[in-house]
């Protein structure tokens, strides 16, 4: 399946089940990217918005770039209420956005599907003099006994979960990515609390995890409902996250 079309299916999971990003990644693209309420953002790979709404809500004009047809009409429902969201039909290697007209380029968990030497003369096309390229991911954490056995369920049940490039992101990858002496990164905490629906939801949100027509589905959903009911604590699981920002310029 293509890259672009690998969350077709699973819009209404991603939209009610994925991470947001914290409030605190704005002041901190403020002091270390200069992010003011006038800058322009691209958020390349945008998906359903999730990304792109923190800069809305901070006043910034976004274009949102998503190859995915699915993906940019649920973006373009969601954030209709914004007027300064604009939902582009582009892709990381070619927005269709103007040369030298973007103050800073995010990817909001979509880089490691880009190709990256591509997208880096593209970013550089669009970005103004001085702008910065933030790249940032929510990394689910595996250190708690219930998020180790989750993780041995993804590799169970999950079609190509070892081959995901997401869990492998980090500096020492992607700091080649940015000119020389820009590179510089951070972390922030981060949390959902799910019932078992919002669980089986979060799980069928990710493009490797089978679907409903799939022989491994049943199975697959037993050993999830073991699971909760193994760790749960009134009723609900949480899932703790480190999300990663990467910034630099290019």
């Amino acid at each position: 399946m293509k890259n672009t079309e690998r969350f077709s299916t699973r819009v209404d999971n991603y939209v009610k089940y994925r991470p947001h990003y914290p409030a605190a990644v704005i002041p901190y693209l403020a002091k270390e990217a200069g992010l003011s309420r006038q800058s322009v953002v691209a958020d390349i790979g945008a998906g359903t918005g999730i990304s792109a709404q923190p800069f809305l809500d901070n006043g910034n004009k976004v274009f949102a770039v998503e190859p995915n047809l699915e993906m940019r009409e649920m973006s373009e429902k969601l954030l209709q209420r914004y007027h300064n969201f604009t939902a582009i039909t582009g892709t990381a290697e070619r927005t269709t956005l103007p040369d030298a007209s973007i103050d800073l380029i995010v990817a909001g968990t979509a880089f490691h599907w880009f190709d990256q030497e591509a997208a880096r003369t593209e970013f550089h096309r669009i970005a103004r003099k001085d702008a910065y390229v933030v790249l940032m991911w929510n990394v689910r954490r595996s250190e708690l006994a219930f998020e180790k056995e989750y993780e041995k369920l993804l590799h169970q049940y999950g079609n190509d979960y070892k081959d995901m490039q997401h869990r492998n992101v980090g500096a020492s990858t992607l700091s080649s990515f940015f000119t020389p002496g820009t590179f510089r990164e951070a972390s922030f905490q981060n949390a959902q609390n799910f019932d078992f629906p919002a669980l089986k939801g979060r799980m069928l949100s990710s493009s490797y995890i089978p679907e409903k027509d799939h022989p491994s589905y049943i199975p697959m959903i037993k050993a999830l409902e073991d699971l909760f009911g193994k760790y749960q604590e009134q009723g609900m699981i949480k899932f703790h996250y480190e999300t990663r920002v990467y910034l630099g310029q290019v």
